[in-house]
């Protein structure tokens, strides 16, 4: 069974590798939706996967250290990418959800990252 919780945070980012003639490399932010997905077995006894609000404790935390934040300057998002910042909330979420198997990250309505670790 598998099963996601959604999260949005806003958050102001630059990037500082691309030519200076792109439009990114200008301060800029966006809302972002971030869907965590869990996979596992079902408990027949209390017939979920996990508490949805389980997941929300993990991830709401590390949501809170992004939004309405500089991404630039969170420590590991000095080139905060769409990929890059779904595989740094990856790498926090994770050690608190093993039954995590992929997030979606999207930054505008048409556009983000999936990572599967």
């Amino acid at each position: 069974m598998v099963i996601f919780k959604q999260f949005t945070f806003d958050s102001a980012h630059f990037l500082s590798k691309v030519p200076v003639t792109h439009k990114c490399r200008e301060i800029h932010g966006h809302t972002y939706h971030l869907t965590i997905f869990l996979d596992g077995p079902l408990d027949k006894e209390l017939g979920w996967v996990m508490d949805f609000a389980d997941i929300k404790q993990v991830v709401g935390p590390v949501v809170d250290m992004l939004d309405h934040k500089m991404l630039n300057n969170i420590p590991g998002l000095e080139n905060p990418t769409c990929e890059l910042l779904a595989e740094w909330i990856w790498n926090k979420v994770k050690p608190g959800l093993p039954l995590l198997s992929k997030i979606e990250l999207n930054e505008t309505p048409t556009s983000g990252a999936i990572y599967t670790g």
